[in-house]
């Protein structure tokens, strides 16, 4: 059985379809990951290329003389990777606009694993909400 899933850049300019059979998903910790999304790793969406329907093309970046990386250059959002020769794909899990029932199944490119930052459950949590400077700037903004 199949799921269609929606997603797309920060600003709204790319966005994508996709159609998968499961919501497997993974954590890429290769520094080249790291560096391309800024993250300490890069939680990707595999499938078969023909899974991925462009609504708005991406911008695309030659990450490698291997790979590539679509993203959005108005607003910077970085959308997934891909071998140019290969059959399947990645898309980033954050791009997805409901990514909450996807499974981290795996890690990938553990030699650059942050060990310190796989399990962060004991450390100080606060909601975006509960932050006063940030929803005051949010009601000036909002006027």
């Amino acid at each position: 059985m199949t799921e269609t899933f929606t997603g797309g850049c920060q600003c709204g300019r790319v966005r994508y379809v996709l159609t998968l059979e499961n919501r497997n998903a993974y954590l890429c910790h290769c520094r080249m990951c790291q560096r391309a999304t800024g993250g300490v790793a890069a939680a990707f969406v595999n499938m078969r290329k023909e899974q991925r329907r462009w609504l708005s093309e991406p911008d695309w970046y030659a990450s490698s003389p291997i790979a590539q990386r679509p993203f959005c250059s108005r607003c910077g959002t970085p959308l997934g990777f891909e071998y140019p020769d290969a059959e399947r794909c990645d898309v980033t899990l954050g791009s997805v606009d409901d990514p909450d029932d996807f499974i981290p199944t795996s890690h990938f490119g553990a030699e650059a694993i942050h060990e310190t930052w796989l399990d962060t459950r004991a450390l100080d949590r606060m909601r975006c909400d509960e932050y006063p400077s940030l929803v005051e700037r949010w009601k000036k903004a909002e006027k």
